[in-house]
């Protein structure tokens, strides 16, 4: 059980900060804090980042529209659902998600949520992660990938996602979260798609 204490911490102090590395896909800071209590962590490090959406997509026959994509990092191919970087012309979270569905699979339409918002790894990122259901989305244009995207487009009964999951066929963390979240909510009757 959490200590309520400890919920509300005050923030850390950032005695020194300096950028080690700007590139457009890492940027990375090393700074020097004083803690609460008056201890310093002399190096500290935190890779800046854009938020990001992902879709858990439905289509309005009840499949689910799923990218299966090789992800260089940890060299294998697994299952996704449709993400990607919240861009600074995205006028919000939700502007993202449709973009992004719309940009990966040509599918748009249908009724958006908020499903969660979650964070990678809160101890050395600074992003966020909007995760949004949409119910009864629909074909209504073609994919427009940016260079650097090459994946395969498919539709799955709903009823075998569970399956999926259980099997280890998704490795991103931030798409299981949402996924897992989905399918709990839909469970217990929380959810209507």
């Amino acid at each position: 059980m959490s200590n309520p204490e400890q919920a509300d911490a005050a923030p850390w102090k950032v005695l020194e900060s300096e950028y080690l590395i700007r590139r457009p896909w890492l940027t990375v800071r090393r700074e020097s804090l004083q803690l609460p209590n008056g201890g310093t962590v002399p190096e500290y490090y935190v890779m800046e980042y854009p938020d990001w959406v992902n879709v858990i997509a439905i289509t309005e026959d009840g499949r689910m529209i799923l990218e299966r994509q090789y992800r260089h990092g940890i060299g294998r191919t697994s299952w996704e659902i449709p993400c990607g970087v919240l861009e600074p012309t995205d006028d919000s979270p939700l502007a993202g998600a449709r973009r992004e569905l719309l940009e990966e699979t040509g599918y748009g339409g249908g009724e958006w949520s908020l499903l969660d918002t979650i964070s990678a790894n809160p101890s050395t990122t600074n992003n966020l992660t909007h995760c949004f259901l949409a119910c009864g989305v629909k074909k209504i244009g073609e994919p427009h990938l940016d260079e650097g995207e090459v994946f395969d487009v498919r539709l799955f009964p709903v009823d075998e996602i569970p399956a999926m999951l259980l099997q280890g066929e998704f490795l991103q963390a931030m798409h299981l979260t949402p996924l897992w979240k989905f399918f709990y909510l839909r469970e217990h009757g929380s959810e209507s798609c």
